[in-house]
């Protein structure tokens, strides 16, 4: 069996090839692991022909992207061969975070509030994790929005969505997102209030773990996301916060893969045909740095 793993940072986007290298490292040696031979885009190549070239040879496929890139890329995937990622319409409306506010909002689930002047959280409509994001009160610039500031604590949820769209009559089953793992963010706020990302830990303990997943679940099953999504979340003692959803592969995977028993790529490519466990094994603990390298803890 052969699968394309396409990754767009490592040969297209220097500042986040680090991360985006372990995330496909991690992939390729699970994939390869469980018998599958892995294809991936030639550096240097177009990256979406690269994905049509190979996909044609390939039984399955996964796009990681930039939120903005990762629909289109996605489409030309499903064009050729069978996905096993998140489906691009649903990639499509998480890439839009303004949008994606506006959806989980009304159906009851907290996101933060829209600014529009005073101190707030400035992102980019469409962004990539922590990229551009800051806290100020100028003014915006094209292609962004204001969100309130909520001061709390930053973690993220790692869970498996299964077949929900797409070949649904063969593989849908209705079963809810597989629980991979709390994990806790380092997020750090510079004195010029830009906001940057530098990694975490997991698996993470915190008494309220159930309802931060009940939400993630539902966030994912509102927006139809499938594959391994992470759902990044801020929680204060009054509030659990969804502050943004990422349809792919995130830096967490490497810590995640380092402690679990199953194989991560046995994981997401069963819940692409409905087939994924009731839960997994993590055993010990990891911290994780931005471009992926790994401390592993055994307990």
């Amino acid at each position: 069996m052969n699968i394309l793993l396409a990754e767009y940072t490592v040969s297209h986007d220097p500042a986040l090839a680090p991360e985006g290298r372990a995330m496909l490292d991690v992939l390729t040696r699970s994939f390869t692991k469980i018998g599958y031979t892995v294809y991936t885009p030639e550096e240097g190549k177009n990256f979406a022909e690269e994905i049509t070239r190979l996909g044609k040879i390939c039984d399955e496929g996964l796009v990681i992207a930039p939120d903005h890139l990762l629909a289109g890329y996605t489409k030309k995937l499903e064009d050729v061969t069978r996905s096993i990622g998140c489906n691009s319409f649903s990639i499509a409306v998480c890439a839009n975070k303004k949008r994606t506010g506006q959806i989980l909002r009304s159906h009851g689930i907290d996101v933060p509030g829209e600014v529009e002047s005073g101190k707030r959280i400035v992102k980019q409509i469409s962004g990539c994790g922590a990229v551009g994001v800051r806290i100020t009160d100028g003014p915006l610039e094209d292609g962004e929005f204001g969100q309130e500031y909520i001061e709390g604590e930053h973690f993220s949820i790692s869970l498996i969505g299964s077949r929900v769209v797409g070949e649904t009559c063969l593989y849908y089953t209705g079963s809810a997102p597989l629980f991979l793992a709390l994990n806790r963010q380092d997020i750090r706020f510079g004195p010029d209030g830009t906001v940057s990302y530098h990694g975490g830990e997991t698996p993470f303990l915190h008494p309220r773990k159930e309802e931060m997943f009940e939400l993630a679940s539902k966030a994912v099953t509102v927006l139809g996301c499938q594959g391994y999504v992470g759902i990044d979340l801020v929680v204060t003692p009054g509030r659990i916060v969804i502050v943004d959803v990422n349809p792919r592969p995130t830096t967490s995977i490497v810590g995640i893969a380092a402690c679990m028993e199953e194989e991560i790529g046995q994981l997401i490519l069963d819940a692409s045909y409905g087939k994924a466990p009731a839960s997994v094994h993590l055993n010990g603990h990891a911290r994780f740095t931005a471009d992926g390298k790994v401390t592993y803890d055994r307990c």
